[in-house]
């Protein structure tokens, strides 16, 4: 077995450790993005991230140094040794277990120095990830007395937090339960004896975060339940994804420990109310308290609990009638404009059971909103309020307050407000009309034609910057305002008859102007969102023909290639027929993009290249089977989701669009309109084998056929139907 000279060990570990040092300064860094006041106008709209320093303050926690004792030569080369016998990668897995549990047995004593020494932590971290959980778990032991000064050095706590990961791989072995929960519990105990100094020091804090994920039972690298990132926040709080509480997460990888979870958030929340001051304006403890209520989502009793304490209220002045004292009050919203607690305040309001959340609302927050919107911190906590507003009543409350400033909320770059506020007037089917007609009011006057509303809404900066208003015009070349695309995304969610200014808007922006939007990702979607709205099929169709000559080009294009996906759905025959027609022109180049072949496959342009009369009979098949079947079942609102014209006064419009969707004339609608198969494919038949290929062709084309007009010939047979299952459904509901 070779191993590599000890001599060469304390280069590689320094080398090692330089690129951690660096790794962790670059997330410090991304950790220390504050939320600074910005310039008018120029505000961030909306920031879910966590962990922002505090302006203007320090952790003075995180100056704390550990006083390590000297390694003795003799320990310190057995584990070089050790580690160049990694390094030689001679060892099998059987080995690698039995070295690794060998080699822990001589930490005993000496856990504290070894784990926090700058070279052998790293040798450490292969030893807590190879052994067997025995030997893991008498190491943690051994380390629970001095766990803390452990978790909160550099190098220690990298060891602390490789030992956890190990648990949570062992919490798969059926026997291993008991012997970690005993093992956790006694670190628990040590922790909770004084957590402050714990949750305020940047190392200390991340080994705590990892051991509550542990406790939740959730993976440990997934960071997205522990800290959700704005990418997954964003679109829940705007609708364009469905809600998901923590609580409710159905499928968790390892076994968790609930009442140790419980055990260790009461015991640092006991210890740390005579410094809950600190913890809230603190950056790493407002880190842990955050993942901590996460992991408590669901939890009632233990969030009312939790909430009162870190809001410096008690839990009757919250539920109860009583009135908080003005001071309390006055308080609390001057902490929201705190970095740290405006974070920790957003999750507060995500996970607060109702009745916490209503008292919050009514005692705190109420007759403070407009204030605290304008605020570069505040704003941010009102637009969590907002996406978490339960009833009509809230609603009407908020709009109050909110509803008349929306031009001066826009102006100040708090735009993320008016996205939350559009969003939950969405989602509670509430002050929909007004919020609407406010935000075509922002932008521009009664006296100005409405033709330039969405234009300025996508460029919300650069119009509100503007000093001549009246005269601003599109600026080419320009990157489209983000929260501006999602406020018009939101907006064409609305019923039709609230969004006519901006659909007039959309239809009328000129085709230079519609193929730039196409090229943005911010400005596709919007296109997208009108073309997917209620808005007539006529008035998207003359949107549609805006980017005549342009699909081939748009196709080529990362974002663009999704609007002409959705321009090819929205079009009639023709528009189809042009649409592909132009995307043959560019097919070679299509397959080497990344999303070129999955467009060449649902718009069938192979199939069209080689035989087009036989592609645009299967549009029109499609398309009449689609018609046949919406004017029997369908209503108003599914034929304007289907981009159809209807051509007979409606039919029967009982049947809902879920009951269409299940029924089995609908799926074989579905599978018709949807399919991307070649005309002669005979998908949802069974494949014949290749000698046979050839003579059955013909037979595939015909059992296409067939499956379309046995769909149609059901349509007429549920037609013919109608009356009598009219008559027997009054006979049910009487």
């Amino acid at each position: 077995m070779v191993a590599i000279g000890s001599a060469a060990l304390p280069l590689r570990r320094f080398e090692a450790s330089m690129e951690d040092d660096m790794s962790f300064k670059s997330g410090r860094k991304k950790m220390g993005k504050s939320r600074k006041p910005e310039k008018q106008g120029q505000g961030r709209s909306f920031d879910a991230g966590a962990g922002k320093t505090v302006s203007g303050r320090c952790s003075n926690a995180a100056t704390q140094t550990v006083v390590r004792k000297q390694v003795d030569p003799e320990t310190a080369k057995y584990f070089s040794e050790i580690a160049n016998l990694f390094e030689s990668e001679g060892i099998d897995i059987e080995e690698r277990s039995s070295l690794c549990s060998n080699a822990l047995e001589e930490t005993r004593g000496k856990e504290m120095e070894l784990a926090t020494d700058y070279i052998i932590s790293h040798t450490l971290q292969t030893l807590v990830e190879g052994c067997d959980v025995d030997c893991l778990c008498a190491f943690l032991r051994g380390c629970a007395k001095n766990f803390p000064l452990i978790a909160m050095d550099k190098s220690g706590s990298h060891v602390a937090e490789s030992a956890i990961k190990a648990l949570s791989r062992h919490l798969q072995e059926s026997d291993a339960y008991a012997v970690i929960e005993d093992t956790l519990n006694t670190i628990c105990k040590v922790i909770v004896k004084n957590p402050v100094d714990l949750m305020c020091d940047c190392y200390g804090s991340h080994v705590l975060r990892s051991l509550l994920s542990l406790f939740k039972g959730v993976p440990f690298d997934s960071s997205d339940f522990r800290m959700r990132k704005s990418s997954s926040a964003l679109p829940e709080r705007f609708n364009f994804k469905a809600p998901r509480s923590d609580a409710d997460v159905s499928q968790h990888l390892i076994p968790g420990f609930p009442d140790l979870l419980k055990f260790l958030v009461s015991g640092m929340l006991k210890c740390a109310q005579n410094n809950v001051k600190t913890l809230q304006v603190d950056q790493f403890s407002s880190l842990v308290l955050q993942t901590a209520l996460k992991m408590l989502a669901g939890d009632e009793e233990m969030l009312l609990q939790i909430i009162p304490i870190l809001t410096g209220c008690t839990r009757e002045d919250i539920v109860e009638e009583n009135t908080i004292e003005p001071t309390i009050v006055r308080d609390v919203l001057g902490l929201m404009k705190e970095t740290a607690f405006s974070h920790l305040m957003e999750v507060v309001l995500e996970v607060a059971p109702d009745v916490l959340y209503n008292g919050i609302f009514l005692k705190i927050f109420r007759n403070s909103l407009f204030d605290l919107s304008s605020h570069h911190c505040g704003n941010f906590v009102i637009q969590a309020l907002i996406s978490h507003a339960k009833n009509h009543d809230q609603m009407e409350m908020i709009w109050e307050e909110l509803g008349s400033n929306f031009r001066d909320l826009l102006k100040m770059g708090r735009s993320g407000v008016i996205a939350s506020l559009m969003a939950a007037s969405q989602r509670l089917h509430s002050y929909e009309q007004k919020c609407c007609e406010a935000l075509a009011a922002a932008v521009h006057s009664s006296n100005e034609s409405s033709t330039c509303i969405v234009p300025r809404i996508l460029f919300l900066d650069g119009y509100f910057n503007c000093e001549d208003k009246s005269n601003w015009n599109w600026p080419s070349g320009v990157k489209m305002n983000v929260m501006g695309s999602l406020i018009l995304q939101e907006v064409f969610r609305f019923q039709n008859e609230f969004i006519q200014p901006f659909v007039t808007s959309i239809t009328s922006i000129p085709t230079d102007n519609v193929l730039e939007a196409a090229k943005d990702p911010g400005g596709a979607r919007v296109i997208e969102a009108f073309l997917s709205s209620n808005a007539s099929a006529k008035l998207k169709r003359r949107l549609v023909m805006r980017l005549r000559g342009h699909f081939g080009e748009l196709a080529l294009h990362s974002s663009g290639s999704f609007t002409v996906e959705k321009c090819f759905t929205t079009g009639n025959i023709s528009q189809r027929e042009a649409i592909v027609s132009e995307l043959v022109a560019v097919q070679s180049e299509l397959w080497n993009t990344r999303q070129g072949p999955h467009l060449m496959r649902k718009l069938d342009v192979d199939g069209f290249a080689a035989r087009p009369e036989q592609w645009r009979s299967r549009q029109e098949s499609k398309q009449s089977t689609l018609r046949d079947f919406s004017a029997t079942f369908g209503s108003s609102e599914t034929k304007a989701s289907n981009n159809i014209e209807p051509e007979q006064p409606k039919k029967s419009s009982f049947l809902s669009e879920d009951y269409m969707k299940r029924s089995k004339v609908g799926k074989a609608v579905d599978h018709h309109q949807a399919s991307p198969a070649p005309f002669l494919s005979t998908t949802g038949s069974k494949r014949k084998p290749k000698e046979k290929e050839q003579s059955n062709k013909k037979f595939a084309r015909v059992s296409v056929d067939e499956d379309v007009s046995k769909v149609k010939n059901k349509s007429k047979k549920k037609r013919h139907g109608d009356d009598s299952f009219s008559k027997s459904s009054k006979k049910l509901k009487a």
